[in-house]
């Protein structure tokens, strides 16, 4: 009997997961020890995204993607804006914050022309999971697009020049 009750479970459980992608119960990375010193900096990633984050809390940002759903308009934002170091339960974050947008760009020529697309924002925010690899130097994460997928846009060290 008890092997039936729990295969009843099972089946209860797996039908109320079903649904919930790697990032829709995501809880951070744990990471608590980083500081703001730590964080300025240049950071970029391989889809040529640069982002600037100064010692005094402004930002210069450079075709950065939206996160979650966002990521599907297709849009990047460059501009300026502010950042802070947060603490969550389940470990830091990084919030930008994109207060005056200079430039939008497109990942493809089609969503730049498809009129169907919506208007990229003049404003956005992002929150990115703080984490650090295996030499222990500070990552930046986001997860973008279906949850189901759980898909991660990585900012990492930039080293050599600052964006224009």
């Amino acid at each position: 009997m008890g092997g039936v009750t729990l295969s009843g479970f099972m089946v209860v459980l797996a039908a109320l997961t079903a649904c919930a992608g790697p990032y829709q119960y995501y809880e951070g990375t744990g990471i608590q020890d980083a500081v703001a010193a730590e964080v300025a900096g240049s950071w970029e990633n391989v889809q040529v995204t640069r982002m600037v984050l100064h010692d005094d809390g402004t930002a210069l940002f450079e075709e950065l993607d939206g996160q979650g759903f966002d990521f599907e308009d297709g849009w990047r934002l460059s501009g300026t804006g502010t950042w802070q170091l947060a603490d969550d339960d389940g470990g830091q974050v990084v919030r930008l914050a994109l207060t005056a947008r200079t430039r939008v760009e497109s990942r493809s020529p089609a969503t730049a022309t498809d009129t169907s697309t919506p208007e990229p924002p003049s404003t956005y925010a992002w929150s990115f999971y703080v984490d650090r690899d295996q030499h222990d130097e500070l990552k930046l994460f986001f997860f973008y697009g279906d949850p189901d997928i759980g898909n991660t846009y990585v900012m990492t060290r930039k080293t050599g020049v600052s964006p224009r």
